[in-house]
């Protein structure tokens, strides 16, 4: 039993949420509960990126009754801010409470907070966004905490969504399981990406429902050391696949329109994200993502790109974690 319960400190920073990009994700079983096992190479693109800042709520503003029950409040702008859910079914609200929970079993105390969400990736578009915000989250309220209680948090953070644990380790990764387990790549280059996304939301549980077979062959192995050059990687990734892009595409067909566009622009290589509608494009160097950016938003001005040369404060232009 807790006895006397430490105060959180909670640092007054605005901490980026970077998209998840699954290069390659192989479905190769399925768990008795449902839960469909995975295989998937993962980076983040640190030019595409909510933000999230939380601050403890002002005494003034809390009543005792939240105060008690560790009520949050949550304030959501930017472009994609009304496809955010709102209440309880918030992942930032679960993260919280999620987080809360956690520490009081180790005598820490979360105080009510003030959650600001600038949100400006695409929302149910295969990349991560509502986890990457929830993993911010975590990230923030556990940056003074002791190393117990941060391993303690990352370790529940699979209750919140299988792409929450990939998201709070942030970096390149061969991911298995459900998502739980995750093994840093040894090399990455700094890829020349473009993420586009034809303004389509996929649900994600309904392209589950269509796979024709959740049994497919793992993914190839990894290099041991990693990935020197796009050049690897590309050639690499050319022997994987998307399982479920099949699924995705007869949802919504303009998935296959925006991969065609980014291989008409340049890209040595183009595939959807997990569940969609998002396609990464990889390019040689940043002068022809650059090129094939301007030449899409010409072509398609109600897509969403990743560095979109139509914005006057582009998404690409934040800062990376």
């Amino acid at each position: 039993m807790v006895g006397r319960m430490d105060a959180v400190t909670v640092p007054a920073e605005c901490r980026p949420a970077p998209a998840k990009v699954n290069l390659a994700l192989h479905v190769v079983g399925r768990r008795d509960d449902g839960y469909h096992l995975l295989e998937s190479l993962v980076v983040f693109d640190a030019g595409a990126c909510d933000e999230i800042a939380v601050l403890p709520r002002a005494n003034d503003a809390v009543g005792d009754r939240e105060r008690e029950a560790g009520i949050d409040r949550l304030d959501v702008s930017g472009r994609f801010a009304s496809a955010v859910p709102a209440g309880n079914g918030n992942i930032l609200l679960k993260a919280a409470a999620l987080a809360r929970a956690e520490l009081a079993t180790l005598g820490l105390k979360l105080p009510p907070l003030d959650i600001a969400l600038s949100k400006h990736l695409p929302v149910a578009a295969g990349i991560g966004g509502g986890s990457a915000d929830a993993a911010a989250l975590l990230a923030l309220v556990s940056a003074d905490v002791p190393d117990e209680a941060r391993a303690a948090l990352a370790a529940a953070a699979i209750r919140l969504g299988a792409d929450v644990p990939m998201c709070l380790a942030g970096r390149a990764a061969f991911v298995s399981g459900i998502g739980e387990a995750i093994r840093p790549v040894e090399a990455m280059p700094q890829l020349a990406m473009l993420l586009v996304n034809p303004g389509i939301a996929v649900e994600t549980a309904a392209v589950f429902r269509m796979l024709a077979r959740r049994d497919n062959p793992p993914m190839p192995a990894l290099p041991v050391q990693g990935f020197r050059a796009t050049g690897e990687l590309v050639a690499y990734l050319a022997e994987t696949r998307n399982d479920l892009a099949l699924a995705a595409g007869s949802l919504a067909p303009e998935i296959e329109n925006a991969r065609a566009r980014l291989l008409a622009a340049g890209a040595l290589f183009a595939r959807m994200s997990g569940s969609g509608a998002t396609v990464f494009g990889l390019f040689a160097d940043t002068a022809a993502r650059d090129e094939a950016a301007q030449r899409i938003a010409g072509e398609e001005p109600g897509w969403w790109l990743s560095r979109d040369p139509r914005s006057a404060a582009p998404d690409n232009e934040r800062s990376s974690p």
